[in-house]
């Protein structure tokens, strides 16, 4: 006896469903496409991003965030550019990013408030007594290298404008700019 199987959909079929949907939003603000393509997509936008890490919580806000941005910005979708699964993702990806920088910026409450402490005078001293013996160090070096230190150091140059404004080659600026911290490093022990 044989059993008859439903053919899957190809991915094709499915692209093409998801497009037409998709432009229905955007061109007639079509509710019910828009539930159909939500139906679709929260939910794997939501593993998306727990797969990347985010809570539970955290991800199921994210992934309505995205739907609404899709509803927003359906306007912006261009079927020659992108599948819909590829556009809806790259929103999804670009909100995780979002939220990695979020995380990473110090809250309001975490920063310093009001004037920093002032320095210890034995720090005081330390450090001038160590700017003077860089400034002697440097008065030490040959004219060709502490020039090169100060353009690279002070006037903060990289090694390629340098090369460019002084026409040396790049590698004997290195060098030179080796050698000398080299020795300033020798002086300052």
């Amino acid at each position: 006896m044989a059993v008859a199987s439903k053919a899957p959909r190809r991915s094709g079929e499915d692209d093409l469903q998801w497009t037409a949907l998709l432009l229905r939003v955007r061109d007639h603000q079509d509710r019910e496409a828009f539930a159909r393509l939500f139906r679709h997509f929260a939910p794997r936008v939501k593993a998306f991003l727990m797969k990347s890490g985010a809570s539970p919580s955290l991800a199921e806000d994210c992934a309505q965030d995205v739907m609404a941005t899709v509803w927003q910005k359906a306007h912006l979708f261009d079927p020659g550019r992108a599948s819909v699964a590829t556009w809806v993702f790259t929103i999804a990806r670009n909100r995780r990013i979002d939220l990695l920088r979020k995380d990473r910026r110090a809250e309001p409450e975490d920063l310093p408030w009001g004037p920093e402490p002032e320095p210890d005078q034995a720090e005081v001293m330390e450090l001038a007594q160590d700017t003077e013996r860089l400034r002697a160090a440097l008065q030490q070096l040959p004219e060709k290298q502490r020039l090169l230190v100060e353009r690279a150091y002070f006037g903060d140059l990289s090694h390629s404008e340098i090369a460019t404004e002084t026409g040396l080659p790049l590698g004997t600026i290195k060098s030179r700019i080796r050698l000398a911290l080299e020795r300033l490093r020798h002086e300052m022990k």
